[in-house]
């Protein structure tokens, strides 16, 4: 059954006002399978607000709230008598700080968690990947929405069984509160999956600037940050060896890149058996 002639998939916003947020109810807005059901953001003065008349979207009935976990529950209340799959979705950029409680509280209302906010400690994501099998809700946390990301990620595993050396730089605006970026750790993981160690040398390295060499990762692999105003979201993986280097690199233009991912893991999160990490588990 094409998504259009199901029920569409009602849908709670959380960091409704923030940049992320107002790309995913724009998105939202302009397909026929969702529907938007809460709008919820903590910025101050924007309570009560409608949230279609701040995105310039038209007046719509839902106005912006600060009360998650109130919101959770009247959505988990208004489909309770619908048959699985045909459970609410919340969609999260916040704050790293936050994240970890707004995804439990999710699962336990039994609201399908898609969460692009990162931050979280792979013990916290463990955590939350036994806490939703034992709920039995499908949950989603990815690190970046970009197909083209996927893409970059996937050539940087494959190219790590060939090159001993390999460092990453990933570069955001300067709103942006965790450093490293999951994105970059997410790469990282993947490239490490082969159980190698990386960028052995002989020399006894000396930072005269402490972090000038990046943060360093057990199997020896090192990631940078930037953050400046101007930039959105950008990946680079560089591998070195003699004689030639080999560069993979991901450039976000506009937010916009992100929504085909965002909607896809809202179509496809209720009917996991539990939590996900990455948007590579649902292509």
């Amino acid at each position: 059954m094409p998504f259009s002639a199901a029920k569409p998939i009602p849908v709670l916003v959380s960091g409704a006002l923030g940049r992320m947020g107002r790309e995913v109810i724009k998105a939202i807005f302009t397909t026929a399978d969702c529907k938007l059901v809460a709008a919820v953001d903590t910025s101050p003065g924007s309570e009560g607000k409608d949230i279609g008349l701040e995105l310039g979207l038209g007046e719509t009935d839902i106005t912006v709230t600060s009360d998650l976990e109130g919101s959770l529950c009247l959505i988990s209340q208004s489909v309770r008598n619908d048959q699985p799959p045909n459970g609410a979705v919340i969609v999260d950029f916040t704050h790293p700080s936050a994240v970890f409680e707004h995804t439990r509280t999710a699962i336990a209302y039994g609201v399908h968690p898609v969460i692009g906010t990162t931050g979280l400690s792979p013990s916290q994501i463990n955590e939350l990947a036994i806490f939703a099998e034992k709920a039995s809700i499908g949950s989603a946390v990815i690190p970046n929405f970009s197909v083209g990301m996927v893409l970059l990620q996937q050539a940087a595993a494959a190219a790590a069984r060939f090159y001993d050396h390999a460092e990453l730089t990933e570069l955001h605006h300067n709103q942006k509160a965790d450093a490293p970026s999951g994105t970059c750790i997410k790469t990282a993981e993947l490239m490490e999956e082969l159980g190698k160690n990386f960028n052995s040398t002989d020399v006894e390295e000396h930072e005269s600037l402490a972090g000038s060499r990046g943060g360093l990762r057990s199997s020896g692999l090192r990631l940078h940050s930037i953050r400046l105003p101007g930039l959105v979201a950008h990946q680079e993986v560089m591998f070195g060896a003699n004689g030639e280097t080999y560069t993979l690199k991901h450039n976000t233009i506009n937010r916009s890149a992100y929504m085909p991912g965002v909607l896809l893991a809202i179509r496809k999160v209720r009917s996991l058996p539990g939590l996900v990490y990455g948007l590579e588990r649902l292509i």
